[in-house]
Parts: C-alpha cells; sequence; structure tokens
C-alpha cells in the first residue's frame, strides 16, 4: 500500500479515541481540507479496535454520498491494512473483518425529515455523519440516540453554513458542555491537495461560499447571489462552428418564461441568445404550445442535444417529447446549483454573450434572503438564473448514467 501522509491535524483525529476524554468528535472547516478522509478512516480503525459484532451507523445525505465520500476513501486504505471488506448493497450494509473481529455499519440517507424513520430503532455503538449542515435536525438528533452501546461515540463533520444553523448552535457553541472535541480544518490541513488546487479554490468560490469553502467560516449569506458580475463581462457570440447546442428553461405561465439557448466552442459553453416571457407583465398568457414554438424559433434550425427543463412542468416537458425534442429534467438543488454556476462563471467555463438582457438584468437583482438560519434566495428576479442554474448543472450530470432522461427523441 502507498505510504499516506498525514498532518498534524488529521492524526489528532485518527488518535483521539485512543485517549479518552471526549463523547463525540466534530471536524468542520474548509473544502478539501482532508477532515472527511481521516474521519472516516479513524471511525472504522476505532470500531474494529474496540467492539466486536456491533453496528454502526455511516449517514450522509444520501446513500450515494456514504459510498462516495466514506466508503470509497476508506475501503482502500482499511483494505491495505487488512481487513476484509463485504458490502450488501440490497441491504445498504458493510460488513469489515480483521483481527479476529467482525463488525456491521448500516448505510442511511439523511435528506428530508422522513428520513428519521429509516434509523429509528437500530441500536448503534457509534455513528458518523458526513455533511452533518445537509441533513435534518430531526434525522441527526434520533442517529444520535441510537448510540446507547456502552462506550459508543459521535463523529460529524461538515463545510460551515450560516451561524445561526441549528448544528452550529447546538453542537459547535456547545462542544465543551457536549463532550465533544471540536477541531476546525483549513485546506493547509491537507497534505495530499496540490498547490494549484487550493489556488483555484480561492479563485472560483466568492461571497459567502469562499469564506466557507475556503476560509472554513460560519457566515450568513447576504447580497447579491452572484455579486462579482458585472455587465461589461458579457461579450459578443464568437463567429465559427460550434461543436454543441443546448437549450434550458425555467417554465411559466402567470410567472416569466425564460429560455437560454447555449452553445460550445473551445471548451466553453456561451449563452449565445435568450427568449423572456412575462405573462403578467404583457397581460396574456401563452400554452404549452406556443412555448414549443418559441423554443423552436430560438434553436434556430441549429441541431440541439438536449433541453434541459424546470422538473415541475410536466405538461411542457410532455409537449416537448410529442414535439420530437431530447429532454431531460434538470437537477433542481438550489444551493449546489448556485455555487457550481459561480465557479463555472469564475473560471470562464460558461460566458453570458451580449443581447441576453434578462440574464443581465436579474444578475444585478438576484438576492439573498435575509435568514442566517438557512441559505435561501428571493424567490423574485430568479427566472433567467434559475435556467442558467439548470444549464450548469447538466453539464455536471452529463457524466453521470443517462437513467435521468425524460426521453430521447431527434431534432
Amino acid at each position: 500500500m502507498k505510504r499516506l501522509r498525514f498532518s498534524a491535524k488529521q492524526r489528532q483525529v485518527l488518535e483521539w479515541w485512543r485517549k479518552g476524554g471526549f463523547d463525540a468528535i466534530i471536524c468542520d472547516g474548509a473544502a478539501r481540507s482532508g477532515k472527511t478522509f481521516a474521519l472516516s478512516i479513524s471511525f472504522f480503525l476505532w470500531a474494529m479496535s474496540c467492539f466486536q459484532r456491533q453496528r454502526f451507523g455511516l449517514c450522509a445525505a444520501s446513500i450515494n454520498g456514504v459510498r462516495r465520500n466514506l466508503l470509497g476513501q476508506a475501503r482502500p486504505v482499511l483494505e491495505g491494512l487488512g481487513f476484509r471488506w463485504e458490502e450488501k448493497v440490497s441491504r445498504n450494509e458493510v460488513v469489515v473483518r480483521g483481527g479476529g473481529r467482525e463488525n456491521v455499519f448500516y448505510l442511511y440517507g439523511g435528506r428530508d425529515e422522513g428520513s428519521s424513520a429509516s434509523i429509528q430503532g437500530v441500536t448503534l455503538a457509534g455513528v458518523l455523519l458526513d455533511e452533518v449542515v445537509l441533513m435534518p435536525r430531526s434525522f441527526v438528533e434520533q442517529a444520535c440516540a441510537r448510540c446507547s452501546v456502552r462506550g459508543g461515540r459521535i463523529w460529524f463533520s461538515c463545510n460551515p453554513a450560516g451561524p445561526e444553523h441549528w448544528f452550529y448552535k447546538e453542537w459547535i457553541c456547545k462542544a465543551e458542555e457536549k463532550s465533544a472535541l471540536y477541531l476546525r480544518f483549513g485546506m493547509g490541513d491537507n497534505p495530499g491537495l496540490a498547490d494549484e488546487v487550493r489556488e483555484r479554490y480561492e479563485r472560483t468560490f466568492q461571497g459567502c461560499f469562499y469564506r466557507r469553502y475556503v476560509l472554513g467560516e460560519w457566515v450568513a449569506a447576504e447580497g447579491l447571489v452572484y455579486d462579482f458580475f458585472e455587465r461589461d463581462q458579457m461579450v459578443e457570440a464568437p463567429e465559427g462552428t460550434f461543436s454543441k447546442w443546448r437549450i434550458s428553461c425555467d417554465y411559466g405561465t402567470r410567472n416569466p418564461a425564460s429560455f437560454g439557448l447555449w452553445g460550445l466552442m473551445d471548451g466553453v459553453w456561451y449563452r449565445v441568445k435568450e427568449f423572456y416571457f412575462d405573462a403578467r407583465a404583457e397581460g396574456w398568457q401563452k400554452t404549452d404550445g406556443e412555448y414549443v414554438r418559441d423554443l423552436r424559433e430560438l434553436a434556430g434550425g441549429r441541431c440541439i442535444e438536449m433541453v434541459i427543463v424546470d422538473p415541475s412542468a410536466a405538461s411542457f416537458i410532455e409537449a416537448l417529447r410529442r414535439d420530437g425534442w431530447t429532454v431531460r429534467k434538470a437537477d433542481n438543488r438550489v444551493l449546489e446549483g448556485i455555487r457550481r454556476t459561480a465557479e463555472a462563471l469564475k473560471a470562464g467555463k460558461v460566458v453570458i454573450c451580449k443581447g441576453c438582457e434578462a440574464a443581465a438584468r436579474e444578475f444585478s437583482m438576484y438576492c439573498w434572503e435575509d435568514d442566517g438560519a438557512q441559505d435561501r434566495v428571493r424567490k423574485e428576479f430568479d427566472h433567467a438564473m434559475d435556467d442558467i442554474r439548470y444549464f450548469v448543472m447538466s453539464l455536471e450530470e452529463g457524466r453521470r448514467s443517462a437513467a435521468r432522461f425524460v426521453e430521447r427523441g431527434t431534432f
């Protein structure tokens, strides 16, 4: 096995349970700071060193997140140390054996309030909650309550959120009261992070995301969402041949509808044209069929790879499908979409062209709600912002399974 290097703070995570004195550990701070890697390895080593034939919980916002962020990082290291690993995918559990011991690790996804039922009733010797701020409080508290075996401990990791978030107030601010070891990580605590990656993160994050994911601070989102965007960043649509075309749609009947035409050239996606219709301002509403004709006019005879559509627009999706378009339901994770959009814009991977006035106008007015407990954007001036976000998320989704396609047609 390749020799691993650990920073002083990572070694503290690996060793804290040997020394006693704490019932829990909280690791927060910057993105890519090595906290989850060290925490997941330490959790398994603790479980296999201290317990025999016990059950443990591995939690993230989704089961896929558990497999990717916890199992994916820990498994090669554990197998290199001689542990044997058996995953029972259909039952969402992993059996680990080594040193004459065997323990079972259950995988849980804590995406919404209903998730707490999945963990209710089980008895655990310990639980690891990765990205705990993304989980509802009911799920986290239920998971903690399951740890009733003598010697059991609770393990948390997360990137910071707003200072009014319940986890910050109830666990980080009360770490000493709860007998929890609190460790704040920076990018410098990850010896495996290349300088160019750290510099890229420093360049591409902005506003509250910079302070959270680069500096590791618990700060509220405030002001303009894309406060770095200026109208003079808009360019003329380049001349030449685009290799791909896509259209993104935020559908509205009484609310505005916004469509964007995107072309790929030399690794950059350009928003070359757009369609925007505000029914309230115009005093009349359009039908699905009329919107399909508007989209066809926006396409202008180009070969459109796919149309990415607001996932709630069922009737419009069906109308597009019947008209022969390749349609994909948009990934509507708002905060993740905003973060990726900001990264793409700052990195120059996505460019807004002159003439896209609806987008330019909304960039100057799209704001955060004044709410320190959770990140929310104001539900106004957000229709072009939503269609842009849908498009950016489709770039990531394009690397995944085609299972999210609603229908594949031709144009």
